[in-house]
């Protein structure tokens, strides 16, 4: 399931019913209290406004981190900022996209989110640690816990 959580209502839907043309489930939010009343295990990636009333897509991606959640994160924005693209990036963000975005943009997007890692050695590379910066490892006995 692809959640979306935009605080704009026409960028949330449009962007809903691309993700669908693209063949994904999708849902959306208008905001990220109401995505945090949901069911967040059902959420396989993110698409994410950065900024919004009340919480950010900022804060948000710092708590899920904190809770231990790695949910891929694509964010979108109306106005690029330099420090907050290095800092969602550095934090493990897939990319963070410029609005209006391309319909391919987000496509290939979602394509890197949603593709598996690889094995390396009997262990699969997961996500980057955004507090180490560096892929952490699991066992396959591990990943059968």
């Amino acid at each position: 399931m692809i959640s979306i959580v935009d605080d704009d209502e026409s960028v949330r839907e449009s962007t809903k019913a691309l993700v669908r043309s693209l063949g994904y489930a999708a849902r959306s939010f208008a905001s990220v209290e109401e995505f945090l009343r949901s069911n967040l295990d059902d959420t396989s990636c993110l698409i994410l406004d950065v900024k919004m009333k009340g919480v950010s897509g900022v804060e948000l991606q710092e708590r899920l981190i904190g809770e231990g959640r790695r949910t891929p994160i694509i964010f979108v924005t109306a106005v690029l900022d330099e420090r907050i693209r290095n800092q969602v990036l550095e934090a493990g963000a897939v990319d963070i996209l410029s609005k209006p975005f391309s319909d391919g943009r987000l496509a290939s997007c979602l394509v890197s989110a949603l593709r598996p890692l690889p094995e390396a050695h009997g262990h699969r590379l997961l996500r980057s640690d955004p507090l180490k910066g560096m892929p952490q490892r699991i066992s396959a006995q591990q990943m059968r816990r």
